[in-house]
């Protein structure tokens, strides 16, 4: 018998409205059934936002401090549970135990990190041009925020959206994505543990449009932060902007990594296979496109081909495996598709090319590590995000062209460079369009104290993660103390003639 799950709103576990529900299931065992979820709607979204609503007046008063001091009790349970949710997570979304081990980590990273900022959040103090006044500009929390996230990170990318929000005095309502719920379940049971009051945090499980759009569209939601497809991101863009919302887009990404001729081969190898291959592909980061200079295009794609060849694919939670499943079978279709377009443009598979066989893969929905040769940057396969275990592979004649060719996209997340040229290193950092530039390594490894984000359709200019979310979060707010005891009139009459 699965597991039935259920929303958590106003500080209890219930059904949905609805009365429906869904099942999570094994990507890489199908036959698998993690559990039932509730199938939320409007009406379970009006529920949650009432509850963070009424708990805003409350936790905005408590000091951030304390509010940290949660914060620290919610990193020390998930360093407790790592393993589990670690487990829970590769059988839920696919990815390797390494990878979701790390994804916990992350979790706990940012809760230790924005715990501190609770003692942190710092304003400014400025002097005043009139005598005996004092000016300073504070941050104040906004309100109630919708936070929706994906499934290839689900329990990182939650964490570097609720913690913050929390620690600035916010309340939230958590729509995690349909693919990954039960991880998110867990971070919900871990923040309740550790203190967060009654509709502080509400969870509500369901689909996009019956509980996302309603997120969007509620006149109670101050702000929003959405991590997911650029399409989507535009839409809750447009329906957000009729209340004028703050609102957080981090989307999609075609990620690059240069390799020149004198960069060393065998790390840019190691590089690129992680970048290309882990998360099976499915991060917003992924290394899509690997940009070869001409002089090492043959070399080095024979190295490429030769180690991808060798990645063994199977069930995440056995330690030997390196490639998991495609998230579902939707996703593994929008790579095979993507495969058939690169070869009818006149892309070469020289790698994989077709959904995976073998032992215990049959249950499961597994796609080849696939290198596509031969690619020019016109190429769909060169400008779309496929988000799969798709690599293509570009020849450049030089560092200028190379930076042009990564440049060549609607997207601007992360790109990276393998050079022991510093001049030509730094000339990419300057010259790239992307939040993220890596020197001699993947386009992948964020560090959850740096600002994360990118340019272009990538989002719409906030970061996630280091210090400059708390911007999102806060607002500030400027405050004058005159006391002159007199009316005094700033920038009225007081120049000198």
């Amino acid at each position: 018998m699965a597991k039935k799950y259920q929303n958590y709103i106003d500080g209890a576990w219930s059904d949905s409205a609805s009365g429906r529900t869904f099942e999570n299931r094994n990507p890489a065992n199908w036959d698998e059934v993690i559990g039932t979820f509730p199938l939320s709607n409007k009406a379970d979204v009006d529920r949650a936002v009432a509850a963070a609503r009424k708990a805003f007046e409350s936790w905005r008063l408590v000091p951030a401090p304390k509010r940290g001091d949660i914060l620290k009790k919610v990193g020390d349970l998930l360093t407790q549970k790592k393993e589990e949710i670690a487990r829970l997570m590769t059988r839920e979304m696919g990815k390797v135990l390494l990878e979701t081990r790390g994804d916990v980590q992350e979790g706990i990273d940012t809760a230790y990190y924005a715990a501190s900022e609770g003692r942190r959040l710092f304003g400014h103090t400025v002097p005043s041009e009139l005598p005996n006044k004092f000016n300073m500009a504070i941050r104040v929390p906004i309100g109630v925020a919708a936070i929706i996230t994906p499934w290839n990170f689900p329990m990182a990318i939650p964490t570097w959206k609720i913690f913050p929000a929390l620690v600035c005095g916010n309340t939230v309502v958590f729509k995690p994505a349909s693919d990954t719920p039960a991880t998110a379940t867990s971070l919900m049971e871990i923040l309740t543990e550790a203190g967060v009051p009654k509709g502080v945090v509400n969870l509500v499980h369901g689909g996009g449009t019956e509980v996302g759009m309603a997120l969007v569209e509620h006149p109670d939601v101050d702000l929003v932060s959405f991590t997911g497809s650029t399409s989507v991101g535009k839409k809750i863009s447009e329906l957000a902007s009729r209340t004028l919302k703050r609102v957080s887009l981090e989307l999609g990404g075609k990620n690059a990594q240069i390799v020149m001729d004198d960069a060393n081969l065998d790390l840019a190898l190691e590089g690129v296979l992680w970048g290309a291959f882990g998360t099976t592909g499915q991060r917003c980061t992924a290394t899509s496109r690997l940009i070869l200079h001409e002089k090492v295009y043959d070399r080095f794609l024979s190295m490429v081909v030769d180690k991808a060849k060798k990645l063994k694919l199977g069930d995440g939670l056995k330690e030997d495996v390196d490639v998991g499943p495609c998230v579902n079978e939707k996703q593994l279709a929008t790579v095979e598709e993507y495969v058939k377009i690169g070869v009818q443009e006149g892309a070469v598979v020289v790698a994989g090319g077709k959904r995976a066989s073998g032992d215990g893969l049959a249950k499961g929905w597994f796609h080849e590590p696939t290198i596509l040769a031969d690619v020019t940057p016109s190429m769909r396969v060169a400008r779309e995000e496929i988000f799969g275990p798709v690599l293509s592979v570009i020849k450049v004649k030089s560092l200028e062209e190379a930076i042009e060719v990564a440049n060549n996209t609607q997207y601007g997340l992360s790109s990276s460079i393998y050079t022991q040229d510093i001049n030509n290193a730094y000339r990419a950092i300057r010259d790239i369009r992307a939040g993220i530039t890596y020197v001699n390594a993947p386009t992948i490894g964020a560090e959850a104290h740096m600002p994360f984000g990118g340019v272009k359709e990538t989002g719409n200019g906030h970061r996630e993660g280091g210090w400059t979310v708390y911007d999102f979060y806060t607002e500030w707010k400027t405050v004058y103390v005159d006391y002159s005891g007199q009316l005094q009139r700033a920038q009225i009459d007081n120049a000198e003639n």
